[in-house]
């Protein structure tokens, strides 16, 4: 039984799927919108925002756990100095998903997720 795990697997080993998300944070702060399928975009969502809301703290603590779920230095840093002042007032919610429609060699349906302004 899977009572109380969380979490989406991806067909993939703990390392590989930790990866892929921390891959997919730091592409989505770094270009502000990105494209993939919608099973990921939803795990992404939860933790893009945990990550932001982390960020509103903007202390050394806050840094380095967000520096540690980002592996681009300078999208770290651009994360605080950029985005936060936009989404500091914003209670939740950072994401916006956005359906694409199938994709055209295994038919998974595709999504643009995006921060929102």
């Amino acid at each position: 039984m899977r009572h109380l795990k969380s979490g989406r697997h991806f067909n993939r080993d703990t390392d590989a799927r930790k990866a892929l998300l921390r891959n997919l944070c730091t592409a989505l702060l770094e270009h502000g919108r990105i494209t993939t399928t919608e099973a990921r975009a939803k795990e992404l969502r939860r933790r893009v925002e945990r990550l932001i809301t982390e960020a509103k703290a903007d202390d050394v603590a806050a840094r380095r756990r967000v520096a540690r779920e980002i592996s681009n230095p300078e999208v770290a840093d651009r994360l605080f100095r950029t985005v936060m002042p936009r989404l500091r007032e914003r209670p939740g919610g950072y994401t916006r998903i956005i359906r694409k429609g199938p994709r055209l060699g295994d038919a998974a349906p595709m999504v643009v997720i995006e921060l929102v302004n």
